[in-house]
């Protein structure tokens, strides 16, 4: 099967994805909180962005290629992190971590995935980024650390953007718990997603594996929270700071809006700063990631990485044109994933870098830094 021609663009994997998931994964997986006002907006506001195309610049191809913390990677974007991605499909980070490793980019594992990062290691080459819920225990903080450096990852990724539970009112209303139970109402839509249901029934329901290590018994938690609550804190500058002394590598700062923190974090010596709303996840009023990234990259000389609605190669465009040196995604991994199991992910690569190649054709740029010059005047959004 010519799977660019059934699967052209990463809207035709979501689709697929959606008919062979069911129907409470999906509300996770694709689910914002409150209105979904913040995850419809960063697709709005990168609409916006516009790109002007020079001719006359003869046959060449482009170089797609970007170097992030002194490594070259094949394409400009990676994977971002997605708790409990085994839900969505079964062995989900460990063909995620295959997958970057054959494509030659990042993989960021959650520190609420359903495999440990001993369990993923032996599939990463280099690739590999650990995103950290920042727990309150030193003890476990300090474990933690130590794990993800002994299994080679050579990237923390601390998340701030979740202070607090959100909502997530569609999930709740799709039934799914924490940690996942198949009532009734979900096993019938089960039925209907058999290759989803296979992959489980060999696998198991998928489970936070290394929280488990942590926290034991999980009862006692709301339905629509997980065993992540009981370690989780809320962070401050001195949390940062032990981070920094504690971690080796490479420390990236997740969940970024504003100039002024940009520039408080980049003083306290972390390495780059991420540019996130949650995937509009957290709080319903936040900006679009592509209209505070021109802000946060005017206030740090630090790599600045974006995630947000990015949706092809197009997009990662726009975001470089604006100031991102990366780009990560989640959700469209995932769709991958849904859609045609371990090969999705590798297709989802091949789709992206195309698209690179050609919209750099039409613009007349070689390389993605190029693309700066190539904003069409007032696409930089102001954001206030």
């Amino acid at each position: 099967m010519d799977l660019h021609a059934r699967y052209p663009a990463l809207s035709d994997l979501r689709d697929s994805a959606r008919a062979r998931i069911p129907r409470f994964v999906w509300e996770y997986l694709d689910s914002g909180t409150g209105a979904e006002a913040t995850k419809a907006r960063n697709r709005t506001m990168l609409d916006r962005v516009r790109l002007s195309p020079s001719i006359l610049h003869g046959e060449f191809t482009p170089d797609i290629t970007a170097t992030l913390f002194g490594q070259t990677h094949a394409l400009p974007v990676g994977i971002a992190p997605v708790g409990m991605s085994g839900l969505i499909w079964p062995d989900a980070e460990r063909h995620l971590a295959r997958a970057a490793t054959a494509a030659w980019i990042p993989y960021a594992l959650s520190t609420v995935a359903s495999r440990t990062p001993e369990e993923v290691a032996p599939h990463l080459d280099g690739q590999g980024w650990f995103q950290m819920y920042p727990p309150r225990d030193p003890e476990i903080r300090t474990d933690m650390l130590r794990r993800a450096r002994e299994a080679g990852f050579g990237v923390l990724v601390l998340t701030v953007d979740v202070p607090v539970g959100s909502r997530r009112e569609r999930q709740v209303r799709s039934g799914l718990t924490q940690p996942p139970r198949l009532t009734p109402r979900l096993m019938g839509q089960v039925a209907r997603c058999p290759a989803w249901a296979t992959g489980m029934a060999r696998l198991g329901m998928p489970r936070m594996r290394m929280i488990e290590d942590y926290t034991g018994k999980t009862s006692g938690l709301p339905s629509n929270k997980h065993a992540g609550y009981l370690l989780r804190t809320s962070p401050d500058r001195d949390y940062l700071r032990w981070l920094r002394d504690a971690w080796d590598g490479h420390l990236v700062v997740k969940g970024v809006l504003r100039g002024d923190d940009a520039a408080m974090l980049e003083a306290e010596g972390v390495d780059a700063i991420w540019v996130s709303n949650h995937a509009g996840r957290q709080f319903d009023a936040a900006p679009a990631t592509i209209e505070a990234l021109p802000e946060v990259r005017d206030a740090t000389s630090l790599p600045v990485i974006m995630d947000g609605g990015v949706e092809g190669g197009l997009d990662i465009l726009r975001a470089i044109g604006l100031g991102a040196d990366f780009v990560m995604m989640g959700r469209g991994w995932h769709f991958a994933l849904g859609a045609l199991g371990a090969r999705g992910p590798a297709h989802l690569a091949d789709i992206l870098a195309e698209d690179l190649r050609a919209n750099m054709g039409q613009l007349g740029t070689h390389r993605l830094t190029d693309v700066r010059i190539r904003l069409v005047p007032g696409s930089p959004i102001p954001t206030g």
